[in-house]
């Protein structure tokens, strides 16, 4: 899943550590959703949301599948 968190985040000036510790997670896992390596679940995601003020689909983008 693509994702605008690490933009985000910048523009505040917040720290993985700091967005972690808003929405009572691991730096660990800031790192991971911000690389596409992990996609939050849904009450995460609402989280992230309500902290930046917008809507799920403004930060959350599906990534399209390739065909196989």
């Amino acid at each position: 899943m693509k994702n605008r968190l690490k933009l985000l985040r910048a523009e505040r000036d917040w720290t993985q550590a700091n967005l972690a510790d808003q929405l009572g997670v691991s730096r660990q896992t800031v790192n991971a959703i911000e690389k596409g390596k992990f996609d939050p679940s849904l009450p995460l995601a609402f989280k992230v949301a309500r902290l930046f003020d917008l809507s799920i689909e403004d930060i959350f983008q599906d990534a399209p599948t390739t065909p196989a």
